[in-house]
């Protein structure tokens, strides 16, 4: 688990909390942030905010999940930008804030799970998927490694 806090009364919009990336690991959690600002990339490249709804969870693959599928399943890119829409938020929280007297977290926090698989574990392309992807290709792009060395 690794929750990240941005007070965003500190950072002016534009600023990014996490730059664009995949994660290293195998598998990728977000939770809902009370603020906006987790961007996704589709399949076709197309940028998109993200917006859980309540009670879900956004799962993304990491570079561990793609070596082991052959490259069928690609790594999640995504980033954290402090945008317009996150500055409304937090203006909307303010208002509230100042109406009500009740005490709003003007951080934007994120709890994220990452999860590993275990350091010795080959993530050479599972046989098991060899109908999902070109065994030649995948193997020239994916070759054989631990875990561990993934990560270094």
């Amino acid at each position: 688990m690794a929750p990240t806090a941005s007070d965003l009364q500190k950072f002016p919009v534009g600023t990014a909390f996490a730059g664009f990336h995949y994660d290293l690991n195998f598998l990728t959690i977000h939770g809902k942030s009370r603020y906006p600002g987790l961007f996704i990339w589709l399949r076709n490249w197309k940028k998109m905010a993200c917006k859980i709804p309540n009670g879900c969870l956004l799962m993304q693959a990491g570079i561990m999940f793609e070596k082991l599928t052959g490259g069928h399943v690609l790594a999640g890119f995504h980033e954290v930008m402090y945008t317009e829409a996150t500055k409304a938020a937090l203006e909307r929280v303010k208002q509230e804030v100042k109406e009500t007297g009740k005490k709003r977290v003007l951080w934007r926090i994120s709890s994220t799970l990452f999860s590993h698989i275990r350091y010795n574990v080959d993530l050479t392309p599972l046989k098991e998927l060899e109908h999902l992807y070109d065994p030649v290709e995948a193997a020239m792009r994916y070759p054989s490694m631990t875990a561990h060395e993934t990560l270094i």
